[in-house]
């Protein structure tokens, strides 16, 4: 039998089998319990997350969370652009329909893009143009974690994490004889339509069950202004003015039609659905669930002015199963948690025509067991075990890549004791990767082994101040390695080196949080040391005129911080008149090669907002600086600023079922480009647009 075959058949083994002792608790005669109480969960909208040790432990410094009608108010098809107005969170933006989040400067294989811990499995993180498969339109929740809690979920989260909590497996009884969620929304930028619902129902007296849909179709995207960036019209220009001294008058003409271009961007279309049910027996004792979700999405992906390639589209199917247990512990352990899933993904990429030019195929299955610690005296912890495996075949074009198998097993545990009013805490992890590609006859394994540590106090009261120290190691992706060919998403000619180590780093980040009386403040400074930092570097050459990217490891740097700060400048009974700002900034330097690419700029937000039963009404004002330091052969993008106002109405009263949102983001039209994004200097962000937002919760 096939060596990975069999590992990935004992894998599936050892899961079912730890699953057994959960079946004669969760049989037991105990009535069956309500949702389990969780104080960082309490408000409108909110979900309950059972035994959410991390948030428990305090090991979410420098973190932050997204719920709800903040994320109804923020809610995008693609959670790079949910998440993008957050203190440290940028998006890649490549196009609407494809935007990973940018957690302090980093992304792809750095930053873990999770559903309820489990990977998206999917290949949002191989390639910019690549869309995640996750459904934004049925998440509840959101948390976006740094510090030592990244190491429970892989130490390549150099970067940091994002975790979309849904209902899709029942975390509770219904409260009624069905709950019904449903949301829909419509806003004008790119005539965007989107709908979802979900209904829970139970099944027996401790069985409950869910099913879900969701819908959303955009046109192109509508911007404020030129299309283009300045450098790169002027560059088309001064082609036109070339053809037109050589007596090509027609070409010129088209250069200099496309250096004008103005109003939608074209090929910026995106269109999905999503269907999935779940199924839990739930138990004082514990509880036991499963659910399946299938994603479609369809989506345009703009082509680079003047490079002869056309736009592309990529239709894009995932079908995933999950499976998560529960299981109440007496003694040393408080609780098991098991989760599970396996998913079935595959895109196209369509051309013109309609006929496939490349065809990406992966399948994968992830498993992880965790034992939570009780609380002995204010010690805390977690240790678990986590095993992935994934096998990408690529077809076609751009094949770039040779078909690649990657397993992954490591093994970790996050501890915390109080001592008083200070806090230690310590996590590390070991694991093991194998990257294997049969086509081109390559195996390599690495043994990763990270650590962190951290302190915090809280001399007075309303005041926290903490430090912590990480070391990551994360093994280099199958991209970094083995990518030889033209990668038509980058607009380079890429290669890869399959002798790269692994990429090690050290990081320290310290934090000051003080909360009393209305004032509230958060400041974390962070920086990473990066030992071998991997990175395609342009070589000057050319291959069918396209730039040829190498990729190297060098040493790197990243620094940077985040700062929020909100004041509650009056109150009167359940009224209150709220002012925040917040500011964050990243640098990163590759040692001898200068900045790193695409790094976000210093940002500014503001807004006041005033609340009063059952209406929130608020004004955002969001500055962007310029971006100067940009890796060779990038063009700088200028400042801009966005002006957003919403209203948040709830006419049934604060506790009444239904919410409506009406959003107005970038009031004045401005055009702005994110450092972040491949294609910024021809995908701005969206023009001025209106959206409205209906929530009905039964």
């Amino acid at each position: 039998m096939n060596p990975i075959r069999k590992r990935r058949r004992a894998a599936i083994a050892a899961l079912a089998s730890s699953l057994l002792p959960i079946s004669p608790a969760l049989a037991g005669d105990n009535p069956p319990s309500g949702p389990r109480h969780d104080p960082a969960h309490d408000g409108e909208g909110e979900i309950v997350v059972t035994a959410h040790a991390l948030r428990d432990m305090g090991l979410m410094a420098g973190s932050v969370e997204l719920d709800g009608d903040k994320l109804l108010r923020m809610a995008s098809p693609q959670i790079g652009d949910t998440l993008a107005k957050l203190p440290g969170v940028s998006a890649t933006s490549f196009a609407p329909g494809a935007s990973r989040p940018v957690l302090r400067g980093q992304t792809g294989d750095r930053v873990q893009v999770l559903i309820d811990g489990i990977g998206s499995i999917d290949l949002s993180s191989v390639s910019a143009d690549h869309g995640v498969a996750l459904d934004t339109l049925t998440t509840d929740h959101i948390d976006v974690l740094h510090g030592p809690a990244l190491l429970a979920f892989g130490g390549q989260a150099i970067g940091g994490a994002v975790i979309a909590y849904d209902k899709r497996i029942p975390r509770h009884m219904p409260e009624g004889a069905v709950d019904v969620t449903a949301i829909t929304s419509y806003e004008s930028a790119a005539d965007g339509k989107s709908a979802a619902g979900s209904v829970d129902f139970p099944l027996a007296s401790r069985l409950a069950g869910h099913v879900d849909a969701s819908w959303h179709d955009s046109n192109d995207l509508r911007v404020g202004g030129n299309i283009l960036s300045a450098p790169l019209r002027s560059e088309i220009l001064g082609l036109a003015e070339e053809a037109r001294a050589n007596g090509d008058a027609e070409a010129a003409d088209e250069l200099e039609a496309t250096a004008g271009l103005r109003g939608r961007v074209a090929n910026s279309f995106a269109h999905g659905t999503s269907f999935g049910a779940g199924l839990a027996f739930i138990d004082e004792g514990g509880n036991l669930g499963i659910s399946i979700q299938r994603i479609d999405n369809r989506y345009g992906v703009p082509g680079r002015p003047v490079t002869g390639e056309d736009g592309v589209s990529i239709d894009m199917n995932q079908t995933r199963f999950d499976l998560r247990g529960h299981l109440e512990l007496d003694g040393f352990f408080d609780n098991l948690q098991i989760r599970g899933a396996y998913a079935d993904y595959d895109h196209s990429e369509l051309e013109e025509d309609g006929e496939v030019g490349t065809h990406f195929a992966r399948t994968g299955v992830e498993t992880r067991a965790e034992l939570i610690q009780a609380d002995h005296n204010g010690w805390k912890g977690r240790s678990g075990v986590q095993y992935s495996w994934g096998k990408l075949n690529i077809e076609g074009d751009e094949a770039i890549l040779p078909d690649n198998q990657v397993e992954r097993i490591g093994a970790f545990t996050l501890q915390s004791l109080a001592i008083g009013p200070v806090e230690l805490e310590a996590a590390g992890r070991v694991e093991r990767v194998s990257i294997r590609a049969n086509p081109v006859a390559f195996d390599r394994r690495f043994t990763l082994r990270s650590a962190a540590a951290g302190v915090s106090g809280k001399p007075i009261e309303g005041l926290k101040l903490g430090i912590n120290y990480a070391h990551g190691e994360r093994a280099p992706s199958p991209e970094e390695l083995l990518t030889d060919g033209l990668h038509i998403a980058t607009q380079a000619y890429e290669i890869g080196d399959a002798a790269f180590r692994s990429e090690r780093s050290d990081g320290f980040e310290a934090y000051v949080k003080y909360d009393v009386d209305g004032t509230a403040i958060s400041l974390t400074g962070y920086t990473t040391d990066f030992k071998g930092f991997i990175t395609p570097i342009p070589t000057g050459g050319a291959i069918e005129g396209f730039p040829i990217y190498q990729y190297h490891q060098l040493p790197a740097r990243f620094r940077g911080f985040e700062a929020q700060a909100s004041q509650r400048l009056a109150e009167w009974g359940e009224r209150s008149l709220t002012l925040e700002a917040s500011a964050d900034y990243v640098r990163a330097r590759l040692k001898g090669a200068g900045p790193v690419p695409r790094i976000p700029p210093l940002r500014f937000q503001g807004a006041l907002e005033y609340a009063a039963p059952g209406l929130a009404l608020r004004g955002e004002v969001e500055w962007n600086d310029a971006q100067k330091r940009v890796g060779s052969f990038e063009y700088p993008t200028g400042a801009f600023t966005l002006v957003n106002a919403s209203a948040t109405w709830r006419p049934k009263g604060k506790d009444g079922a239904v919410t409506l949102v009406l959003a107005a983001d970038n009031i004045f039209d401005v055009v702005g480009r994110r450092a972040a994004s491949f294609t910024r200097d021809f995908v701005p962000i969206a023009g001025r647009s209106l959206k409205l937002t209906a929530k009905l919760a039964l």
